[in-house]
């Protein structure tokens, strides 16, 4: 059953067709996936009032309905270390189509991974696991299995990666937090099942995965067409 904040997002995103970014992770958070520190910021001062509480560097990306790929559109701006950038890219992202604010958050680091959903006909929701990021359609390193999934699932499709190497460490560098990518996905998984008569499809791409722990960057959910 939906939780109540939950049903709010997707009804108040009918609009738009898909949930506008900080909106997405609000539901993900009522989820139990971990999001980063971030701020809706529908003008200058609230970005520059989050940036000086949280500390910077930050990130800072267009909130606009007219917008669903925003690296396309130049809607991301990373490594904001100053007042005077903050500022800057707020005017830049406000002169983009459809201009509803900015997320600005905290930047974090890690192996950027991707999962995904989709809606199949004649199976279901189907989960996917890749390497992400902008490039994640040159990687195309990726491994499917329908939902539900359970931890012992998300180690097959880790294992199931070309660049499995990278996460358990290579060349020195930490191994990712295993336990909690098995938590986030199985998470995402239930989420996807609770969800499965309203969306088309949900991609959580980045999912940033470090030593300590696996967080959604960013998440597009799209709606289903038919729902009411």
């Amino acid at each position: 059953m939906l939780k109540k904040v939950i049903k709010e997002i997707l009804q108040a995103s009918k609009k738009y067709g898909w949930v506008l970014e900080p909106e997405a992770k609000r539901l993900l958070a009522e989820a139990g996936l971990k999001v980063p520190e971030f701020k809706w910021a529908k003008n200058v001062e609230e970005a520059l009032q989050f940036a000086e509480k949280n500390g910077y560097p930050v990130v800072a990306k267009i909130v606009s309905g007219d917008v669903i790929h925003k690296s396309d559109r130049g809607g991301v701006i990373v490594g904001i270390n100053s007042k005077p950038k903050l500022e800057a890219a707020f005017q830049h992202l406000s002169r983009l189509p459809g201009f509803e604010g900015i997320v600005v958050e905290e930047m974090l680091t890690g192996v950027e991974l991707i999962a995904g959903a989709k809606l199949d006909y004649q199976f279901g929701p189907v989960i996917l696991l890749g390497m992400g990021g902008t490039a994640v359609e040159i990687y195309k390193d990726t491994s499917l299995r329908m939902a539900p999934i359970q931890e012992r699932d998300v180690m097959s499709m880790v294992t199931g990666l070309k660049a499995y190497p990278l996460l358990k460490g290579y060349r020195g560098s930490e191994p990712i937090n295993f336990q909690d990518l098995a938590r986030t996905l199985t998470l995402f998984s239930e989420l996807v099942m609770t969800l499965e008569d309203h969306i088309e499809s949900i991609d959580l791409n980045p999912i940033l995965c470090s030593a300590e722990q696996c967080v959604v960057a960013d998440a597009r959910i799209m709606l289903h067409g038919k729902y009411p």
